[in-house]
């Protein structure tokens, strides 16, 4: 009834309905432009955090050698001489990595896709609330401007690494970057998440709420499902880290100890008794894991998409892919812990973890098998979209497989705060999430901007991205077992004892830092062959992949209400392709059964 209702008020609220440049290109509150919005701002941020982790590579790579590149960018104040300071190269990783988590891969990525697909793909004509979206966008947009302002101020940015940590963070007086910087760090984070909670309810109810005639929930395309589950979990961890940074706020600011005892800050003994910095950790990775999730799981349902619809294959085990989406959903929720083995738990509490955690990868390799099941045999078609789906596989495969050293206690105790940590949660979370997004881009650039993006261009950032990529964060698994610490600015230290090891070290982070540089440069074709392609593409036509979703259906032309008249009525599930006893090898979802066929995959007969 509720998508009745929505059909009737929509097309009676959109049918006459006109707009000047402010209420269409900036204040707007149509799901399509909004999408567009958040997917320019995170290609912007993406590119910065990208350009901040070119620094701190070529500070590893060359350690104390001037670099004239450095001391364009940063001057006198943080490179002087073209030297990168020590204080700013913990700030450099800190926003860096704060950009690529939040301001990339959480908002870019869900903010992105989940506004465009879906009320595309569920047949609504906007989100449960344009106004609740236009705000969502502009808190994400202002926390985006005051986290690149916070590099900007005369004591540095946050330097507390993205975690930020107490008492590090919590003390304004051991690092300039725990001053201002780190003020204008919590205030865009708490911006932040305001804007990721106000998505997440707005996702869920229009999900709940306005699907069209037809749509019930075991017709919605894989891609809705992870959106839809991606905004629930983010809806119950997200104030989680609220609060963490609230009290970090009253400890900076009120004189409370949640996080502070017994601390001596040069020669003077702090007044704070009775608050552990423990606590913060727990607060911080109840969000944090999640997070992980969050990133991965709409990757994850793009990916979903583009492999069949590129395969010209139904996808392999539809309530699998369903089920193993929610059990990883519930699962991120209790393994947070696993990220403080060596915080002195107890042993018993640590097993639970570990076991909670080696649960989760049970659901994330159905995903892994029902890719490759649907891949296998399958008439694949080898577009930009897909070959960065495949490179999804890969790396979800690659970083698993390293997860499993890291979710047992023992052996995570080895390698703790290590490179290897960083070279895993860089391929498990950071390329799959990465790979996921450029494969949307690519596969749904006709309904963003109505035209084609270039494909020869796509297979070289494919191919670019992927070697570097490899590139850089294999070898760095070989500096982390050979106990090279994370957040380092020299590795110099660890010639005084193991001149060898130092050598290894060295080396490996020249390998690397050349990787990471020829791989950002790569990413020039990607922006150079995104923009172009908005003003100077091939028109696309209005279903170029031969999908059978509903977004499809809509005209090519951007229109308020998604569709000129009636919203489509559904009657068969999204995956109908290569079906027998049919001319064509797909079927749109609102083709009308025909007498005796099995619907939704067979799930259920008609």
């Amino acid at each position: 009834m509720s998508a009745i209702v929505h059909e009737a008020h929509g097309h009676t609220e959109h049918a006459h309905h006109e707009e000047n440049f402010v209420s269409k290109y900036i204040f707007s509150q149509d799901h399509k432009m909004i999408s567009k919005q958040y997917l320019i701002t995170a290609v912007f941020m993406g590119t910065v955090g990208m350009l901040l982790s070119v620094f701190f590579r070529i500070q590893l790579a060359w350690p104390g050698e001037p670099s004239d590149f450095i001391h364009f960018f940063l001057g006198d104040r943080w490179a002087p001489e073209g030297i990168l300071r020590e204080d700013m190269f913990l700030g450099l990783v800190t926003i860096h990595g704060t950009i690529m988590v939040f301001f990339l891969l959480t908002g870019g990525l869900s903010g992105t896709f989940s506004n465009l697909l879906i009320p595309y793909q569920i047949g609504a004509r906007d989100m449960a609330s344009g106004f609740m979206n236009m705000i969502s966008y502009w808190l994400f947009f202002l926390s985006s401007i005051i986290m690149l302002a916070s590099l900007f101020v005369e004591s540095g940015p946050a330097m507390g690494g993205w975690t930020v940590y107490p008492p590090l963070s919590a003390l304004p007086q051991f690092i300039s970057g725990s001053g201002l910087g780190m003020d204008l760090w919590l205030t865009s984070m708490t911006l932040f998440i305001a804007s990721s909670l106000m998505g997440s309810l707005n996702y869920i109810s229009t999900v709940l709420n306005l699907r069209t005639k037809g749509m019930n929930m075991n017709r919605l395309p894989l891609t809705v499902w992870t959106f839809f589950i991606t905004a629930i979990v983010g809806l119950l961890t997200f104030p989680v880290l609220l609060s963490a940074a609230l009290l970090l706020v009253m400890d900076r600011s009120l004189g409370t100890s949640f996080y502070l005892s017994d601390v001596i800050a040069g020669s003077d003994m702090m007044t704070n008794h009775g608050g552990s910095p423990i606590l913060f950790e727990h607060l911080f990775w109840f969000l944090g894991h999640p997070e992980v999730y969050l990133v991965l799981m709409p990757s994850l349902g793009i990916t979903s998409e583009i492999i069949a619809t590129n395969t010209r294959k139904p996808i392999f085990g539809y309530k699998a892919m369903v089920g193993s989406t929610l059990a990883i959903g519930f699962l991120s929720c209790v393994v947070w812990a696993h990220h403080m083995f060596v915080t002195g738990m107890n042993p018993f509490l640590g097993s639970v973890f570990v076991f909670t955690t080696l649960l989760i990868a049970i659901p994330s390799a159905v995903k892994v098998f029902n890719y490759l099941t649907t891949l296998w045999k399958g008439t694949i078609i080898y577009t930009p979209g897909l070959m960065f789906s495949i490179g999804l596989v890969s790396s979800f495969i690659t970083g698993g497989i390293t997860g499993i050293i890291l979710a047992d206690s023992s052996l995570d105790i080895t390698v703790h705060d290590t490179m290897f940590v960083v070279a895993h949660f860089h391929v498990v979370m950071g390329l799959s999430a990465v790979f996921g997004m450029y494969a949307g881009i690519y596969h749904w650039f006709p309904k963003f901007f109505g035209k084609l993006m270039n494909v020869r261009l796509g297979y070289i950032h494919f191919w670019i991205t992927l070697v570097c990529a490899y590139g850089v964060f294999i070898p760095m698994h070989f500096m982390g077992i050979s106990g090279a610490p994370r957040r380092y600015y020299d590795y110099s230290v660890y010639e005084v004892f193991d001149h060898e090891t130092f050598l290894k070290i060295e080396n490996l982070n020249l390998i690397i830092s050349l990787f990471a540089i020829i791989g950002s440069l790569g990413q020039l074709v990607f922006i150079f062959n995104f923009f172009y392609s908005i003003f100077k593409g091939q028109k696309a036509p209005q279903n170029p992949w031969k999908s059978t979703t509903l977004e499809w259906t809509t005209p090519v032309e951007h229109i308020h209400g998604n569709w000129p008249g009636e919203l489509p009525e559904v009657h068969r599930w999204p995956y109908d392709l290569s079906k027998p006893g049919w001319d064509v090898d797909y079927v749109m979802q609102t083709e009308p059964l025909r007498e005796g066929e099995l619907v939704d995959g067979g799930i259920n007969e008609h």
